[in-house]
């Protein structure tokens, strides 16, 4: 497949639509697994489908969340009919609570158990939602937007995708979704819904694409339930399993296998804490009696009748996993001891992932995780899956979302090998502008959109520049120099002073370097009249520090340099 718009190449903001046009705006998910967002536009009237958030990488130091930008919205908040979610994983509803300060009465939609978890979190943030439950099988109406809502199966209970219908044509959203067949809710996908929708007319499919690129179809979750059975059967000591704190299926699997071998479950973590709560309330957890107990009541059991059921499964330092892999949490490991990762590894990940492993290891646990043994399967459906949406729906046109740019590129191959015709398949990414209108879909320019940072109490005030600030300052270290000249004769009364940081060499090293700034500021000096330039001065510092760290240190550390005039 060619495509017809390169990732790469950067469009000009489209114009406004015309009357009869369905404007589609991405604002984040597309290029990255998470922070999925998508805003439909209609005659001046929205509708956001999911709110979610992206999890920093590594070369994102200090970093919280990472939010979709808002800036598409922010002049139009009161066009909002409604923000429709389709399941209730981080990277769908994590962002909610941040656009919801923005305007807090928009109308929130999402089926029970997605209500449940936003709800939560929005009461930490103080925020009060107007929302609507809906389930598989209901239409709701939110300005010109007629919605049907259809069941499918993902890592989550409750999970829907979304039949949009406007005068301008219609679109099937999948959310993400899979194909099991033989799910432990019994809730399948409604293929026979998606069948119906594709006789009454798709003219646009928004497909998740983030296992396009696996061949085949995805593993059951039932198959995972054997695996961890044997895991339990075999263990003599304590067990930690680290899962995302939403992933009910997982936890119930491990709370059957508790059950069974005659171990206690405690939930670390605050999200699975909370979480967990809810779904057991609401019906979606089943907890064998007598099988859970508080966290803080482990150290009275023998460590062969405890399991952890934890968070932190993605390498994230401040959570429970990593803690306990850094022996910064109440709860321990050591050898015997046995830690699950029963989640997949999301891209970027990997380092941080693989840290924490090899920390857990260090202490003497056993690490089983996706590459050892099957206790994890995806909730995203696989290749040969895809291609039966494909034919049972026979869209007009295909917009992959959800994944990075190789995801997207595989799925939109797989449209195509379905029947779709090439022009037909719209290759987007954030911040694109996708035009629906006399049953064609096309990329028709794009609008400014970015990274928004969550930086504890700051939202959107870390730059890209800060960042490659923090990145200097941990891989280089740090160089501070201070000099004090007089402001009448222009000479050096003190200094210059030279402080290192984060710089292996000692500090004396530098010495050899005092003659030559102090011989170009001099020069400096000496050229400059009138009122001193202490900003031409530092500068002057700067590059003579920089030219000597970089040619016989061979380093690169962030130079601060400060003159003062006494």
């Amino acid at each position: 497949m060619t495509l017809t718009t390169p990732f790469s190449e950067r469009l000009q903001q489209p114009r406004k639509p015309s009357k009869d046009t369905l404007r589609i705006i991405p604002l984040g998910g597309l290029g990255d697994v998470g922070r999925n967002m998508t805003v439909f536009d209609y005659n001046g009237r929205l509708l956001v489908v999911d709110c979610g958030v992206l999890f920093p990488e590594e070369s994102q130091p200090g970093v919280d969340l990472i939010l979709p930008d808002f800036q598409y919205l922010e002049d139009r908040l009161d066009d909002i009919a409604a923000i429709v979610l389709t399941h209730g994983h981080e990277d769908h509803i994590g962002a909610v609570p941040y656009l919801l300060r923005l305007k807090p009465d928009i109308p929130v939609v999402g089926s029970q158990l997605t209500l449940a978890f936003i709800e939560a979190k929005l009461r930490e943030h103080r925020i009060k939602p107007y929302t609507l439950a809906v389930k598989e099988g209901d239409s709701e109406s939110f300005g010109p937007f007629d919605c049907e809502f259809v069941a499918v199966n993902h890592s989550i209970p409750d999970a829907l995708a979304v039949y949009i219908q406007t005068p301008a044509g219609t679109v099937l959203h999948t959310g993400d979704f899979k194909m099991d067949q033989l799910p432990l809710d019994g809730r399948i996908t409604d293929l026979r819904a998606f069948a119906r929708l594709g006789e009454k007319g798709v003219d646009l499919f928004m497909v998740d694409s983030t296992n396009a690129g696996v061949p085949g179809f995805t593993t059951a979750e039932r198959e995972i339930g054997p695996v961890i059975d044997s895991i339990f059967a075999r263990s003599r000591q304590k067990i930690v399993v680290a899962s995302f704190s939403s992933h009910v299926h997982r936890v119930q699997q491990v709370l059957d296998a508790a059950a069974k071998h005659g171990r206690k479950v405690a939930f670390v973590g605050r999200s699975m804490v909370r979480n967990m709560g809810i779904a057991s309330d609401m019906g979606y957890l089943d907890v064998p009696p007598n099988t859970l107990v508080d966290v803080k009541k482990i150290d009275s059991l023998p460590d062969e009748k405890v399991v952890l059921m934890c968070t932190g499964s993605q390498g994230e330092p401040m959570a429970a996993l990593g803690r306990i892999a850094n022996s910064d949490h109440r709860v321990s490991v050591g050898p015997g001891d046995v830690v699950i990762l029963a989640s997949s590894l999301i891209p970027g990940n990997e380092n941080a992932v693989f840290r924490i492993v090899n920390g857990l290891m260090a202490l003497g646990a056993e690490v089983v995780h996706q590459g050892s043994a099957r206790v994890h399967v995806s909730g995203h459906a696989s290749s040969g899956e895809l291609l039966y949406c494909y034919n049972i729906v026979r869209p007009k046109n295909v917009m992959p979302v959800h994944g990075e740019v190789r995801h997207l590129i595989a799925n939109g191959r797989i449209a195509e090998s379905s029947g779709v015709p090439a022009d037909h398949v719209v290759l987007a990414h954030d911040g694109s502008v996708v035009d629906l209108k006399d049953g064609h879909a096309k990329v028709v320019g794009e609008i400014p959109n970015g990274y928004v940072y969550v930086d504890g109490s700051s939202i959107g005030e870390i730059s890209e520049a800060d960042l490659k600030d923090r990145r200097i300052l941990a891989d280089e270290g740090f160089i501070s120099l201070f000099t004090v000249v007089s402001s009448e004769t222009g000479e050096i009364l003190a200094g210059p002073e030279i402080h290192a940081r984060g710089v292996a060499e000692d500090t004396a090293v530098f010495e050899k370097i005092r003659p030559d700034i102090v011989k170009a500021l001099e020069k400096a000096l000496a050229e400059q009249t009138g009122k001193r330039d202490t900003h031409q001065l530092q500068q002057v510092m700067r590059r003579v520090v920089g030219r000597y760290v970089g040619q016989r240190l061979r380093r690169r550390p962030m130079i601060i340099p400060v003159v003062v005039e006494a």
